[in-house]
């Protein structure tokens, strides 16, 4: 456990860096979906790209405002210092499991989000996480996320775990989206992350985000659109 803490802090560097996601999602009735999404994170604006993912899963759909998610994926950390440099900071196997409320406050739309992870790392070994992100997407120039709509973004999410010291990590997003039709939508901001190890050694690091987010037949959910990063 201090082990990789110690290493997911060494492997940030000073200054903006990149996350660049694309997500893909199928819905296949009011109930049913599944998705898909790889991501590419560099340390600076257009190199030193230290780490990759890619992951997909399975949704269903609760009456009205709750679902559950179910998915695994691969993620890879390399050295800071260069584009995909070996040796591997950690290389990863890991498989989640989630849990979605939303509701509205006006044409506020909030989600409150709880995931539970099982991950297979390669210099800790197998490690628990659980996390919490509270989510605001507030539509601009119309009261739902329609075509041609642009809206903001904010969200928290806190890391712990079950081991020492517990907290693991927080993350911090601000940005804007515009849904161009139904099928696809730009999502980009600022995300800060925080990282804590079990020495108390803390690391910063600013990234800017670029989320593309493709949809094939949302309407058959029957439910309102709240288009955000599935990360």
């Amino acid at each position: 456990m201090a082990l990789l803490l110690s290493l997911q802090a060494s492997a940030q560097t000073d200054g903006l860096g990149t996350w660049n996601v694309v997500s893909a999602k199928i819905t296949f009735n009011k109930q049913w979906n599944a998705f898909g999404e790889v991501q590419a994170r560099s340390q600076k604006l257009i190199h030193d790209f230290n780490y990759y993912e890619y992951k997909a899963g399975v949704g269903y759909n609760f009456p009205k405002t709750a679902s559950i998610l179910f998915a695994m994926g691969h993620y890879a950390t390399f050295q800071p210092d260069g584009d995909f440099k070996k040796p591997f900071v950690n290389d990863e196997f890991r498989i989640w499991e989630q849990f979605v409320l939303t509701n509205n406050i006006g044409r506020v739309k909030i989600e409150h989000r709880y995931r539970i992870e099982q991950r297979f790392t390669s210099n800790a070994g197998y490690r628990n996480r659980f996390r919490y992100r509270l989510n605001v997407i507030v539509p601009l120039n119309n009261k739902e996320i329609k075509d041609k709509t642009w809206y903001t973004s904010i969200f928290n999410e806190v890391f712990v775990t079950n081991e020492r010291p517990y907290f693991e990590q927080n993350r911090i997003f601000l940005g804007a989206g515009y849904q161009f039709n139904k099928h696809f939508t730009v999502l980009a901001g600022v995300l800060n992350r925080f990282d804590q190890s079990v020495t108390n050694v803390p690391s910063w690091k600013n990234y800017f985000q670029t989320n593309l987010i493709f949809s094939i037949d949302e309407f058959k959910s029957g439910r309102e659109r709240h288009p955000s990063s599935v990360d």
